[in-house]
């Protein structure tokens, strides 16, 4: 097949985005440094069927999306996250599930001299298998040593590499003499794009438990200051209407209004033993209820092992 010119293949790669854009409502803005080519094709591979790749320079993509801002003016929130070398993965799957298959296609990789270290790395304390002739050159990384059975041992553990600094040439020439590849790298989530909202990845560790927690407690919020203030809202409501209905119960209780919940209350004060039945009624309910639990789990079980005593094999 026929190489294209440059100019027929931006134009192809235009219409390529434009409509991936209008295909999919979710993506992620993935960094993709230190990922060869090899790997992005794996990457591919993995997420076929669920989530597309494209690459592109910068100018491009930038260009390319102004060009549609017409037709989805939400676009415009992308253009202040494309840069340095970053490119796109779109998908309309569950976020959280393709952003797991990401982070699962990583390759390790030795360090190299002057890039940074996207994690800490330390030396525990081995016995290197090199001869002491090297003893110099652990000297002077400030590494203790000692020599056993004629090999250099490194007897503490050493932090040879912060996260976020560059790799020295000296640490990158030990990892690569003790055969360490600290480094793992893979496509990295930056931004995710989801029907015209942009926000941080970290976003999608939030669980819908912590959701409902954190919502009820701006309910609770609420209720409170609205009761203090003596502004009713949706969520004072039913506060306000329990404590009017106990400053009634209490009036009556005291004076000769009469209504069908105060008479309950006016015979609990009249005869407190009433008190002590109660709640005597109700502890054995609850233990009954507590004893019936258990004992239906162990009619379950026992049902289970009949079950797989009298069950015949495939090939019985």
């Amino acid at each position: 097949m026929p190489r294209v010119d440059k100019a027929t293949w931006k134009a192809n790669y235009f219409v390529k985005l434009v409509q991936l854009l209008d295909e999919y409502p979710k993506l992620f803005i993935v960094g993709c440094d230190n990922v060869g080519s090899n790997q992005l094709q794996q990457i591919r591979q993995s997420l076929r069927g669920t989530a597309v790749i494209l690459m592109g320079k910068n100018t491009m993509i930038r260009k390319a999306i102004k060009g549609h801002l017409d037709k989805n003016p939400s676009l415009e929130k992308l253009l202040p996250h494309i840069k340095a070398n970053v490119g796109f993965v779109f998908t309309k799957q569950d976020l959280v599930e393709v952003r797991e298959k990401l982070l699962q296609n990583k390759v390790r990789a030795p360090a190299r001299a002057g890039a940074l270290a996207p994690c800490p790395v330390t030396i525990d304390p081995i016995n290197t298998g090199l001869g002491p002739e090297k003893t110099s050159f652990f000297q002077a990384l400030q590494i203790p040593t000692k020599i056993s059975k004629g090999t250099i041992e490194i007897i503490t553990s050493v932090n040879l590499i912060k996260e976020g600094e560059r790799v020295d040439a000296s640490a990158a020439t030990l990892l690569n003499m003790l055969n360490i590849s600290p480094f793992s790298y893979g496509l990295i989530i930056q931004q995710v794009y989801d029907s015209g909202t942009v926000f941080s990845p970290a976003i999608l560790d939030i669980k819908a438990d912590e959701l409902r927690e954190r919502f009820m407690a701006g309910v609770r919020n609420i209720a409170a200051i609205s009761l203090k203030i003596g502004y009713p809202t949706i969520a004072s409501v039913p506060h306000s209407v329990i404590n009017g209905f106990k400053n009634l119960l209490a009036i009556a209780a005291s004076t000769e209004v009469e209504f069908k919940e105060a008479t309950t209350v006016k015979e609990f004060l009249k005869d407190p033993s009433k008190f002590v039945a109660a709640a005597a009624a109700a502890t054995p309910a609850a233990a009954t209820a507590a004893a019936a639990a258990p004992a239906k789990e162990e009619k379950k079980e026992e049902s289970e092992e009949e079950d797989e005593d009298m069950g015949f094999g495939l090939f019985d």
